[in-house]
């Protein structure tokens, strides 16, 4: 077998922050520095910046952060980028899913986010926002995707802390904090919504229909019982009689009664059964 030795191939130098500057930079920096002094006091005013308490700067010369108050910078040399570390919001668009158990729904939610890690995110990713929000819609997507209808419009709360912890994880390394994610709205179809009302109302009434004939045996066992007490003493028929005719006289004024007595058909029961 005939092995090949491979030439020494020079890998390129990549200069870290913790290297001493090369010759070239320390040139550059030297006459930027006779400049500024050349041009006193007119360029200061070039060479500070003002960065609020909110902000700090990302310096690409030094790679460091710099900031709150006024920040030296060389002119010519020196480039930064302002990072804003206030807590910020975005609108989830509303996206169409298919859930678990094939329904097409809309969703939409609002997501809320902090950078806790200026040079990170700078030098991480090329635009942390666009990013984090492209990653909530992919996030939403397939979180929605793998629920049922039900819980969907029952469980909004557990759904969005799980969205929001796996958005959470996936944006540390970009140095993205994502505080708090909302499900704001679920939109059914207009024929779901209209299959939903019906079973509803089929329920209900189903329901209703229920207790009205629960009601109607606990009614007809109470007349039962109160039929079997009237028939063991023939008195109570007598004072429901004449309590029936209190009530008729009391609310129809204008109304003539001529009471008539209940002996009178126990009398003509024999008469009846004697005629037969």
């Amino acid at each position: 077998m005939n092995c090949e030795v491979l030439p020494n191939i020079p890998k390129p130098h990549i200069r870290s922050s913790d290297t001493t500057p090369i010759p070239s930079e320390k040139s550059i920096v030297f006459l930027s520095l006779i400049l500024l002094f050349l041009t006193f006091p007119l360029s200061i005013w070039c060479c500070l910046v003002t960065v609020a308490h909110y902000q700090r700067i990302v310096v690409f010369r030094h790679g460091g952060i710099r900031g709150p108050g006024l920040v030296f910078l060389l002119p010519c040399v020196d480039d930064y980028i302002k990072v804003d570390l206030r807590t910020q919001s975005f609108d989830v668009p509303p996206q169409e899913v298919l859930t678990r158990d094939s329904v097409t729904i809309q969703v939409d939610a609002v997501v809320y986010y902090s950078i806790r890690n200026p040079l990170d995110s700078v030098i991480q990713i090329r635009n942390v926002h666009e990013s984090t929000r492209l990653l909530a819609q992919t996030t939403l997507r397939n979180i929605v995707g793998t629920k049922n209808l039900m819980e969907l419009l029952t469980a909004k709360e557990s759904m969005s802390r799980t969205i929001g912890i796996i958005l959470d994880e996936a944006t540390d390394p970009w140095g993205v904090k994502v505080e708090r994610v909302e499900i704001k709205d679920v939109r059914l179809p207009i024929a779901m919504q209209r299959a939903m009302a019906a079973e509803a109302e089929a329920l209900r009434e189903a329901k209703a229909k229920i207790v009205a004939a629960e009601g109607e045996l606990s009614a007809s066992k109470a007349l039962k019982e109160a039929s079997d007490v009237m028939a063991s003493n023939p008195i109570t028929l007598q004072l429901r009689y004449l309590q029936t005719l209190s009530n008729i006289s009391s609310e129809h004024n204008s109304t003539i009664i001529f009471p008539f007595p209940i002996d009178l058909l126990s009398l003509t029961r024999p008469s009846t059964q004697i005629s037969s």
